[in-house]
């Protein structure tokens, strides 16, 4: 074939698609993080972060939220997924506290969700608002990324997400081996549901309103 002259043979590549930032909404995580400088402590006690630590982190009050700044072990709990099973994670369940609006358990590797410590004498999430589904905003390197409450854990241990909010935030995702040592906020939105509770979308929208309402009112 004889060679053909532009424009025929060079069409105008697409633009780019803009670079997917994990900032989600319109509240940045430097004004978040200005309200969660000090802590009323609202927990009996401290929490470890893992098993070996000992006991540091409180769970802290604020107008229309808990929160508490710890490490990020990977839950990769709920439905048996190419990234999330027994061979991937040593510690794997296939159930979560929560299920999905099918019955389902949650999937940690696409859905970001978090895990709240199971009720003890330290605290009690349900007497303080938090439930499953309600609305999350956890912040790490200067990112947002808004999840929902999908799983409980240990009724001694904090600090813990689902395999996609860690991926989200730039935190290695293993559940093996990865994780973020420290450096991570969970604000919790008190008396807040997202349904279906496996609409990521319905938690960002959400989640953007209320961290709106709570920057207004602490």
């Amino acid at each position: 074939m004889p060679p053909c002259s532009p424009p025929e043979c060079s069409p105008r590549a697409p633009p780019a698609p803009p670079p997917k930032s994990a900032q989600e909404g319109s509240v940045s995580a430097a004004d978040l993080l200005s309200k969660v400088t000090s802590c009323s402590q609202i927990s009996n006690g401290n929490y470890r972060t893992d098993d070996e630590t000992s006991a540091t982190v409180p769970v802290c009050g604020k107008n229309g939220a808990v929160f508490w700044k710890a490490d990020m072990d990977i839950d990769c709990d709920g439905q048996r997924t190419t990234k999330c099973n027994e061979n991937a994670d040593p510690w794997y369940q296939d159930d979560t506290a929560f299920h999905q609006s099918n019955g389902q358990p949650l999937k940690a590797d696409s859905l970001p969700y978090i895990v709240v410590p199971s009720s003890s004498s330290i605290w009690k999430y349900s007497s303080y608002g938090i439930k499953g589904g309600g609305v999350v905003a956890v912040i790490y390197n200067n990112k947002v990324e808004y999840a929902v409450v999908g799983d409980t854990g240990p009724t001694n241990i904090i600090g813990e997400a689902s395999y996609a909010t860690a991926k989200a935030l730039g935190i290695d995702p293993d559940p093996a081996t990865g994780g973020a040592d420290s450096g991570v906020t969970y604000i919790l939105f008190k008396n807040s549901t997202v349904s279906p509770i496996e609409s990521h979308s319905a938690a960002v929208s959400l989640g953007d309103q209320l961290a709106k309402q709570f920057l207004a009112n602490n």
